[in-house]
């Protein structure tokens, strides 16, 4: 095996081995630049297409998050409010307008605009991985990240973006991690029980 395009083990660790979903934040805020880089990587991960559908809606302060209190669930209200930055990972349902500045197909656009189904699903599945991809850039310049599915996609969107016609996702805490210890780390599969080779 030649691994010596990879990156070096310290790098690994922070983004995925050693990388842990905080239990407390740090009083250290996220500033406007390091929610501008945080971008600025997301926005490199591929896509199918190139669509990029994800739209992000950082909150940047306790009273932007607490717009949205009432959507969440009852154990992630203050883990959230208390995070430095929150984000709603959404998806733009028509996404495909942008596609002729990023994709040079001919006709890519009417192809997913005729097809509702299709742009729904393209949607929705690439906007999750590229809300996956925030998780890795937040890992990787030294944040931690805190993905949140306890929420009500309604109220969100009532609440934050029923101008723009985007769909919430899923939601996120990010911030810098505070000094509470995380519990032992779950198990997670092993190779065996979760993959195929053929």
């Amino acid at each position: 095996m030649d691994f010596s395009a990879a990156l070096d083990p310290a790098a690994l660790d922070q983004i995925f081995r050693a990388a842990r979903t905080p239990i407390s934040w740090s009083s250290r805020p996220v500033t406007e630049d390091v929610v501008r880089a945080l971008y600025d990587l997301v926005k490199w991960g591929p896509t199918s297409a190139n669509c990029s559908p994800a739209r992000f809606i950082f909150l940047t302060s306790r009273e932007s998050r607490g717009l949205i209190r009432h959507a969440l669930s009852g154990p992630n209200v203050e883990r959230f409010l208390d995070a430095p930055l929150g984000v709603v990972i959404c998806q733009d349902p028509i996404f495909f307008d942008h596609l002729p500045e990023l994709n040079p197909e001919e006709n890519l656009r009417d192809w997913f605009a005729s097809d509702v189904g299709l742009a729904e699903e393209t949607a929705f599945r690439n906007a999750t991985l590229q809300g996956g991809y925030l998780i890795m850039a937040a890992r990787a310049l030294g944040l931690a990240a805190w993905p949140i599915s306890g929420f009500d996609s309604d109220d969100v969107e009532d609440a934050l973006m029923a101008e723009t016609g985007w769909r919430a996702n899923f939601l996120m805490g990010i911030g810098y991690p505070g000094e509470t210890p995380p519990p032992e780390r779950a198990p997670r599969l092993d190779f065996h029980t979760a993959c195929r080779l053929f």
